[in-house]
């Protein structure tokens, strides 16, 4: 495939560079990577999410706000799995799509959706961790079923509108006597697509990433101060550490690699076209880390089954202030409040 960039002069006027007198990437290792790593993706990602959401709609009676987060982590992981099947085949056939424009850009949203929505969520838990384990009888009153509820309804709504302009940018196009669905978008737009992109990486990932990673060193500072705080017990700890350990594998293996190739392969791709061997050493990159990152629809569930729901016990032991509230939350007592279900022994999910 031959890439393209738009050369601006002055204000008004620009010159298209044609596609064939610039650098053609040689692509043909990615139509045996993409194909094998995306089956695999699909085959354990449609078992795994699909547990999940059976567990959370049909075995759970009562959902923490754990449970509402990581549900719904497992909807965007799906969405995405189920699309992956369209770009198995497009793959194999060497990048020629032929399911329309429509797909072209539902394949590319679901894509992004999937991973934003699930960094979003992934931060969403950071925070509702970060609360329970190290504000545990602050954070009573709002860490509740309704507020999380909430903040998903609030977590889509971004994820969408960051997600949105892609399809406008991506589409399916005539190129090489073949039509292509484009990943990000075709070269004459590429232009106004670098801002977006950028962007995407600031919003989507720079600043959840940091959120999250904020989050868990205070979790992990409250873990690690000796006292006779339960949650810094085994393995109220074990199963904390765990969960932490998941999510800086999902970040360190699946998104920091792909974010940072594709921040490379933007500005090279804009700045350094006609540099053909970074170019084409970005583009493999890219497309590597690409396939790890597919990999983060199979890992996410495994937080479902770490996740442990609050324990409002301690609290109870600890605190002879106020214990009206603090039995009205706790479902020891006979009232659960929606915030704190079913959990004797269980660190804050």
């Amino acid at each position: 495939m031959y890439e393209g960039r738009i050369l601006e002069f002055g204000n008004s006027s620009q010159l298209i560079v044609p596609v064939r007198f610039l650098c053609p990437l040689h692509e043909n290792y990615k139509h045996i990577l993409l194909p094998i790593t995306y089956s695999v993706v699909f085959i354990l990602g449609l078992l795994s999410n699909g547990t999940v959401l059976w567990l959370s709609c049909c075995q759970t009676r009562t959902w923490s706000c754990s449970t509402i987060y990581l549900t719904n982590l497992a909807v965007a992981d799906l969405l995405y799995v189920l699309s992956l099947p369209l770009l198995i085949v497009n793959y194999i056939w060497k990048d020629k799509w032929s399911f329309g424009d429509i797909l072209c850009k539902q394949v590319r949203f679901c894509f992004y959706a999937n991973l934003y929505g699930s960094i979003m969520f992934l931060t969403c838990t950071s925070i509702h961790r970060y609360v329970g384990v190290c504000f545990p009888m602050k954070s009573l009153r709002w860490r509740t079923r309704k507020l999380a509820i909430m903040g998903s309804i609030a977590a889509w709504f971004i994820v969408i509108m960051e997600a949105l302009p892609t399809c406008i940018y991506a589409h399916a196009e005539a190129l090489h006597n073949k039509t292509v669905c484009f990943d990000l978008t075709s070269p004459e737009n590429f232009f106004s697509y670098l801002p977006y992109g950028v962007m995407l990486t600031v919003t989507g990932f720079l600043i959840p990433f940091t959120i999250i990673t904020l989050c868990y060193c205070s979790i992990l500072k409250t873990l690690a101060t000796p006292g006779d705080n339960p949650l810094v017990r085994k393995p109220r700890r074990t199963k904390s550490i765990c969960t932490i350990l998941v999510v800086c594998a999902l970040l360190v293996i699946c998104f920091v690699p792909f974010h940072v190739t594709r921040l490379l392969y933007l500005f090279i791709r804009a700045y350094m076209v006609q540099n053909c061997g970074t170019l084409q050493s970005v583009s493999v990159l890219y497309k590597i880390c690409r396939a790890l990152l597919s990999f983060n629809s199979c890992i996410n569930p495994i937080l479902y089954f770490l996740s442990g729901r609050k324990s409002c016990s301690w609290l109870l032991r600890k605190n002879k202030v106020a214990p009206a509230f603090i039995r009205s939350q706790c479902p020891a007592w006979g009232n659960a409040a929606p915030g704190c279900p079913l959990a004797s022994n269980r660190i804050p999910g």
